[in-house]
């Protein structure tokens, strides 16, 4: 008569037992993945890494509570006192989880001191900026020479080569930690990493050295930046290097179209870079960052991802050179995660800057290296679209001539702001 009564009718008992069975795994492999679904869901309304967590178990129980009341019921044990131990075990299995794997930071080695030739700008824009300068020698020129690192994100350390022989032809030279990156400025509201950020802070850069015109030097994306700066305020820029340079339209080449500086890795590298990608914690913040960037902020801060990238950039610092080139010297400065994550996001978002480029004649002078990663056409689109300029191609280098090529490099960087002929880029 008890069965008749039964929600799953005359099941024989071995049947139970082997549903209820189950039904109890069912509910061992769901409620994890429950839990995940609804901490990435609520992200939709809060960047709360509490309240995260709240609605991930909410929905965890959600989900355990009538998976395991049913597989009771089957096994013949109609108590909730099981249900309700057997949800939480399962609870406190998820939160055990959780806290050894999503919420268990990831090493975050002290910061090194800061060099001493590091000083720093304060800019109307908010922006603490860190910077070094190579004084003109002699009487300096009216125009100032500043490197953009590229990225975003990534700064170099020092002044960069070809900088203190400009400095010796008597330009100021500057080289900067962009915003983000480096030891500038980190943002508490992340969102707020953006190109015109980074236009805005480079032109307060260039009023507060109190220069009508600047020289522009871009290495990778420092060279898209240099076009979005000619794009703003073209007549403020006297002339512009544009070395290794990333996309000129972004939302033209989204992701790593214009250019995978990961395809060279050897095979001990991709299981490097398959390890550091598969962490849960920088899984978990990959999510938040589609759904709700401030919630990845909040779980995952600054110092943790800035480590993380830097340790990326030391695994592929030599994939983007030529076959048995030289291996690059590696530094401390901290990269910029947020800065490269969120910039990038909004380069892809910007309007076709190539109809006011193509007005802008200002001289400009582009660098290829024969084994550079960054696609010929996205080159080439940089000659079509800049009407004042120069296509150089170098062989023997890869994505950093500087790091190929010092003293070609130096010698074209001097040559075209010197006004002289350019020298032959010899093999």
């Amino acid at each position: 008569m008890a069965l008749r009564n039964s929600p799953f009718g005359p099941f024989p008992p071995l049947a139970r037992r082997l549903c209820g069975g189950l039904l109890l795994a069912l509910a061992v492999a769901l409620t994890p993945a429950a839990a995940a679904a609804g901490f990435v869901a609520a992200a939709f309304a809060t960047a709360s890494v509490p309240l995260l967590a709240i609605a991930g178990l909410l929905l965890a129980a959600a989900v355990a509570l009538p998976l395991g009341r049913a597989a009771f019921t089957l096994l013949g044990k109609r108590g909730l006192r099981a249900t309700a131990a057997f949800t939480g075990v399962l609870l406190l299995g998820v939160t055990a989880l959780a806290a050894a794997t999503v919420f268990h930071p990831m090493p975050t080695p002290a910061a090194g001191p800061v060099p001493s030739d590091v000083r720093f700008w304060n800019l109307p824009t908010g922006s603490r900026i860190a910077y070094v300068h190579a004084p003109a020698a002699g009487t300096p020129r009216t125009t100032p020479v500043i490197f953009l690192h590229g990225g975003p994100g990534t700064p170099a350390e020092g002044i960069p080569a070809g900088g203190r022989e400009l400095a010796a032809d008597g330009f100021d030279v500057y080289s900067y930690d962009q915003l983000g990156a480096g030891r500038s400025t980190r943002l508490s509201d992340i969102t707020g990493y953006t190109a015109a950020r980074q236009v805005a802070d480079l032109d307060a850069i260039r009023r507060l050295l109190g220069a009508d015109r600047i020289i522009l030097i871009g290495q990778s994306w420092g060279g898209s930046l240099t076009a979005q700066y000619l794009r703003a305020h073209g007549t403020h820029v006297a002339k512009a290097v544009f070395t290794s340079p990333g996309a000129l339209w972004g939302r033209q080449y989204p992701g790593s179209n214009a250019g995978d500086p990961w395809n060279d890795l050897t095979p001990d590298q991709r299981s490097r870079r398959d390890e550091l990608t598969g962490r849960p914690r920088l899984i978990a913040a990959s999510l938040l960052m589609e759904v709700n960037p401030r919630a990845a902020h909040a779980l995952v801060g600054d110092r943790e991802l800035d480590q993380w990238m830097h340790q990326m950039a030391l695994l592929g610092k030599d994939a983007t050179s030529c076959a048995g080139a030289a291996p690059t010297e590696a530094h401390d400065n901290p990269q910029g995660f947020y800065s490269n994550q969120m910039t990038v996001k909004d380069f892809e978002q910007l309007p076709d800057p190539r109809p006011v480029l193509r007005t802008v004649h200002v001289p400009s002078l582009i660098l290829r290296g024969q084994c550079d990663f960054i696609k010929p056409e996205v080159t080439q689109e940089y000659r079509r679209t800049l009407p004042n300029s120069q296509l150089v191609r170098i062989q023997g280098a890869g994505h950093s001539i500087a790091h190929s090529r010092p003293a070609l490099y130096t010698a074209l960087l001097r040559a075209f702001l010197l006004n002289r002929p350019l020298p032959a880029p010899a093999s």
